[in-house]
């Protein structure tokens, strides 16, 4: 797990060196074990080395083949680089180190491109070949590992962070409009846009080809999410068994690793179910938790505290268990630092992350997570309320689309935005983003709930789970801490994708719709009325876990911002967002944002998520334009 930058002139200029090295110390986070760099008169990589296997320095990157002709700058882990490591050496390849970074090497110069089918992992990385001048780089399946660029016309740049461009002299700050436009809506970027004009985010499952004769730029998709119940699959207690199998050998092999290996634990199913097999193979294995002092909330936010929960299953599993408790004022001490590890904005009030991969960081090097599960097996019933209701595409967009107006509305744009915002906002209208989710689909077969739904799970693997994927990596990585997600694994994500809907889900005909944004006590009127969803997943997982876990209600990875908004954080959301001189009413209107936050502070709705985005995005123009 590391950091990567790269630097590539296609107009044949020769690189400089220190600016390179300029980028690659601007995340230093990402790898404080080691760094390397390496040039080639008009092109150069940089690798910043957290190492987790192969501690030794044969794993040192960038790394370059027996005959000199590649070099790869990779990040990321391959679980199942064992099993290609075997299959390359019959074919009569050689390997130095013990590292996947070779194997992944040689991978490459065997199959080239078709090489990224055979990869189980997270992983972006580059590779040059030196024979025909070609800049190859990929991301993984899902997006957890994360790989920006920026081109300029006669320079390329890509690299795991955003920031490192800072020390470029072509690179400005300029804020993209139209992702602006996207954040505020869905408080995530579907597109691969990002706020910082000309920066975008290579798409999960893509990789790009740079030629330096043709100064031509290739993008393909290599792989894409595939929900679609297979009817062949009848027999629950096989699906149940097949599970435990998938999912027992997915944790099994994220294991291997040459530095400790730790877990984190919540009070739900999914992380404590990969603690529970993990704890298995370590003893004593270290599990950590994230609680809220709860002093000042109420409603639906005194479930946010999961530590009771944690603490007994800790006792069960005999884990070394390590808790951090988050308290009003928390976020407010940490948001500098936040935003700019950050960098790219997306979805949920994530400071906790911060935290909680802090507490990780101060005891292991790779800590295992239960994300994924969700969006795999229909974790959030109250989502697909509108698949039920749909009468075609177009009426499902429109109804889908709706509820993931998280933030402001069309209808609202014209008055949120300053002018010269909207003038460009206009022309690019968010539904059409929202749709463009479903450009491969096929959508003309959809005639039932179940196929809806796929639908809904589709999109939200594309866009809440890769934004969640995202601020995972940032936030970990910020601690030099590598995230492991099980769930993610391939042959699982397959197996789960065909699974039919009515072993997700209980209730097809009755979804209760959740509003986030309605004040008040929650708990009664939504969360005790959806205690459905991932119901094959509960019962794969009934000998793992005590039955409470396995059993428990649904619910996100926050803390209580809604009474902490308006209680004890209340002067500093004042000193910061009632401010006319805030640097975001360069982009927003005042008069609005204030009518906005009134009704949050008068009770008369819960704004917490676009608080929490005002304030994220005024950081960000403190830290990047201020």
């Amino acid at each position: 797990m590391c950091g990567i930058t790269g630097i590539f002139n296609t107009n044949g200029e020769p690189i400089s060196i220190n600016i390179l090295r300029e980028m690659n110390n601007n995340m230093t986070h990402r790898g404080p074990d080691s760094e390397g760099y390496w040039s080639h008169s008009y092109i150069g990589f940089g690798h910043k080395r957290l190492s987790i296997l192969d501690l030794s320095p044969l794993g040192h990157q960038p790394m370059e083949s027996e005959d000199g002709q590649y070099v790869i700058c990779f990040n990321g882990e391959i679980y199942n680089y064992q099993v290609i490591k075997n299959e390359l050496k019959t074919l009569g390849y050689k390997f130095k180190s013990s590292t996947d970074t070779e194997v992944l090497l040689y991978a490459y110069v065997e199959w080239k491109e078709e090489c990224l089918t055979r990869l189980n992992g997270m992983f972006a990385f580059s590779i040059y070949n030196k024979q025909n001048s070609e800049l190859f780089i990929a991301r993984d399946r899902y997006g957890i590992k994360p790989l920006y660029y920026f081109h300029t016309g006669k320079t390329f740049l890509f690299s795991s962070e955003i920031k490192a461009f800072l020390k470029h002299p072509l690179f400005n700050v300029t804020v993209c409009h139209e992702a602006l436009n996207e954040y505020f809506s869905f408080q995530n970027i579907f597109s691969n846009k990002t706020l910082f004009k000309n920066v975008f985010l290579l798409e999960a499952g893509h990789f790009m080809k740079i030629q330096l004769a043709q100064n031509k730029i290739e993008k393909k998709q290599y792989w894409d999410f595939h929900y679609q119940d297979d009817l062949s699959l009848t027999n629950q207690n096989e699906i149940i068994e097949n599970i435990q199998v998938f999912f027992k050998k997915a944790v099994t092999l994220q294991l291997n690793s040459d530095v400790e290996v730790g877990s984190y634990l919540s009070g739900g199913m999914d992380s404590g179910s990969v603690s529970a097999i993990a704890s298995q193979a370590i003893p004593n294995l270290k599990s950590f938790t994230c609680g809220f002092d709860l002093n000042s909330a109420s409603g639906l936010e005194l479930g946010y505290d999961e530590r009771e929960n944690a603490e007994y299953l800790s006792y069960i599993l005999k884990t070394e268990h390590y808790e951090v408790v988050l308290k009003a004022g928390d976020m407010e001490r940490v948001m500098p630092k936040l935003i700019w590890h950050l960098e790219d904005l997306r979805v949920g009030q994530c400071y906790p992350n911060y935290y909680i991969s802090r507490l990780a960081s101060k005891f292991v090097k790779v800590a295992l997570s239960g994300a994924g599960g969700d969006e795999l097996f229909a974790g959030y019933p109250w989502r697909y309320y509108s698949a039920m209701k749909s009468e075609s595409f177009d009426n499902y967009v429109d109804n889908y689309y709706n509820y993931w107006m998280r933030l402001i509305p069309d209808s609202l744009k014209p008055h949120f935005f300053q002018a010269h915002v909207y003038k460009d906002v206009h022309h690019y209208p968010t539904k059409e983003v929202f749709r463009s989710v479903y450009n491969k689909k096929n959508h003309t077969k959809l005639n039932t709930p179940e196929e809806y739904i796929n639908h809904s799970l589709y999109f939200e693997s594309k866009t809440f789970l890769h934004g969640l994927l995202v601020v995972e990596d940032k936030l970990s990585m910020a601690h030099s801490l590598e995230t492991r997600l099980p769930f993610l694994d391939n042959d699982l994500v397959d197996y789960s994708a065909r699974i039919p809907i009515q072993y997700k889900l209980k209730n097809l005909v009755n979804i209760t719709r959740l509003n986030e944004n309605e004040s008040g006590a929650k708990t009664l009127n939504y969360y005790n009325k959806t205690n459905d969803g991932k119901l094959i997943l509960r019962k794969a997982l009934t000998e793992y876990l005590p039955y409470s876990y396995k059993n428990a209600t649904k619910q996100g990875f926050s803390a209580p911002d809604a009474s902490w908004f308006k209680g004890e954080s209340i002067e500093y959301i004042r000193d910061l967002l009632y401010n006319r001189t805030a640097f975001i009413y360069d982009y927003l209107r005042p008069d609005t944002i204030h009518s906005l936050l009134d009704e949050h502070f008068t009770g008369k709705q819960n704004r917490r998520l676009l608080i929490w985005s005002l304030l994220s995005f005024e950081w960000w123009l403190k830290i990047f334009k201020g």
